[in-house]
């Protein structure tokens, strides 16, 4: 099978007319880490490289290949699960911005664990905005009908089972449905890693989630990224 992030790419063998005048590029930035049973180590890639697609294409910008390794440490129990250093995922995401000459550069996150993209964008100068933020995805899931908050739905539940079954579902393995799992306050996770939490490395209820809900969010988001292109014009 092609890889499942890069096949939701419009690749080509060079830079289309549009995207040689676009003002802004998006650089989907994902991780490489367990997601329970039922969702592929990819997920945070495939989820990234979708919100960026759709993005580009109604906002006129100019779509990058994935960073497909992130921060994700606190995953390291499970086999399967590749982390860089946060130094290293800056620096890549920096020299990436600086080659980009005077176009600006949204960084398209789909893991939470990248902290260090915050640091980065603000230190950018206003060259850089990070996408979608913690306020973007609660609002998403606010409008696209989900039952869950970031919270208590923070891995492999609601929202990212509903993303696949909308972009991939030949990526989501039967069982999501059985798969719910809730952990209560994390206030170790940094230090303890997830596997602290959850045997299975599900945090959040799955069961609840439907490709119609996917589908639903990634308009909300797609939409409200009309905020930030304008942020983005003001630091200009």
């Amino acid at each position: 099978m092609d890889d499942p992030a890069l096949s939701l790419l419009p690749l080509s063998t060079g830079p289309e007319e549009g995207e040689r005048a676009a003002r802004v590029a998006l650089l989907p930035v994902g991780s490489l880490e367990q997601h329970g049973p039922h969702l592929p180590l990819v997920t945070d890639t495939v989820v990234a490289c979708a919100l960026a697609a759709e993005l580009a294409r109604a906002h006129s910008a100019r779509l990058l290949p994935p960073v497909a390794f992130g921060c994700s440490h606190e995953h390291a129990a499970w086999p399967g699960t590749v982390s860089i250093s946060a130094g290293t995922l800056a620096a890549v995401v920096e020299d990436i911005a600086a080659s980009l000459g005077e176009t600006r550069l949204v960084l398209v996150n789909g893991h939470g664990g990248n902290h260090v993209l915050a640091n980065t964008v603000q230190a950018s100068g206003g060259r850089m905005a990070l996408y979608p933020g913690p306020a973007d995805w609660e609002a998403a899931r606010v409008a696209a009908g989900m039952a869950t908050d970031n919270e208590r739905d923070m891995h492999a539940g609601e929202l990212e089972t509903s993303v696949l079954l909308h972009v991939r579902p030949d990526l989501v393995r039967p069982g999501h449905e059985k798969a719910d799992h809730l952990t209560g306050e994390r206030e170790h996770l940094l230090t303890l890693g997830l596997a602290a939490y959850t045997e299975s490395g599900v945090v959040g209820l799955p069961s609840l989630a439907t490709a119609a809900k996917g589908r639903d969010l990634l308009a909300f988001l797609t939409e409200r990224f009309a905020g930030h292109l304008a942020a983005l014009d003001r630091a200009r």
